[in-house]
């Protein structure tokens, strides 16, 4: 069974104190998420700069406590990843599925995250169930689609932040609609992590309603959605 390959340079800034976790993560993923059909793999030689520190820079764009929900958090990116970065956090792995639940739960276990849980159920059917601080994603939806959910989980005043690729742009344009439905405070696309990870993270950040927080150190604007 193959195994991760060692954290880069930039790994060791990046997750500090929490990158001794991070490097059982990688190994966990690597081995069980790979044979239990979570990760691909292709990816398992990528772990590094594709996954855990894509995920990982977000964490500047957070706060130090708080509740984030992460929406079908699959294998845990970034759920397991940012948990593990912002120990006072309370992080709720939301997943449908039984399968990825089981790995989720046995991931924390072995790693020893107290401050994240697990909750088996859809985003839709939790509205109102969890109430959080930031709702964040990972490959999950369309942003248009996402933020719909994501709204039902949040507090007035709630971030969703949604790790995107290159169609970042287009879908904050397609999703305005949506957005403006929603009362949406703000929404746009930053730059994460740059300087410290390459490429950098692209992040969807929409505040629904209420006052957001001030801005974060870290990110670099790219661009102003609706406000």
């Amino acid at each position: 069974m193959p195994s991760a390959a060692p954290p880069p340079p930039e790994a060791f800034e990046v997750f500090g104190s929490a990158l001794e976790r991070a490097c059982q993560f990688a190994e966990i993923l690597a081995t069980d998420g790979v044979q239990r059909g979570l990760i691909g793999p292709r990816e398992a030689p990528r772990l590094w700069d594709r996954h855990l520190l894509n995920c990982a820079v977000v964490a500047d764009l957070l706060p130090e406590a708080g509740e984030l929900v992460d929406i079908g958090s699959g294998a845990g990116l970034p759920g397991v990843v940012l948990a593990m970065l912002r120990p006072g956090i309370r992080v709720v792995l939301l997943e449908p599925m039984l399968r990825r639940s089981a790995f989720l739960e046995e991931c924390l276990a072995r790693l020893d995250l107290p401050n994240a849980t697990v909750v088996r159920g859809r985003a839709e059917d939790m509205a109102g169930v969890i109430r959080a601080d930031i709702a964040t994603a990972r490959a999950v939806a369309p942003l248009d689609r996402l933020a719909g959910w994501a709204a039902g989980l949040l507090r007035p005043g709630g971030e969703i932040l949604a790790i995107k690729g290159q169609s970042a742009e287009q879908e904050l344009a397609a999703a305005r609609p949506v957005l403006s439905r929603l009362r949406v405070r703000s929404a746009e696309v930053l730059r994460v992590g740059q300087g410290r990870v390459v490429p950098a993270t692209t992040v969807v950040r929409v505040v629904i309603g209420g006052h957001g927080r001030e801005e974060q150190p870290g990110a670099h604007r790219s661009r102003r959605g609706v406000a």
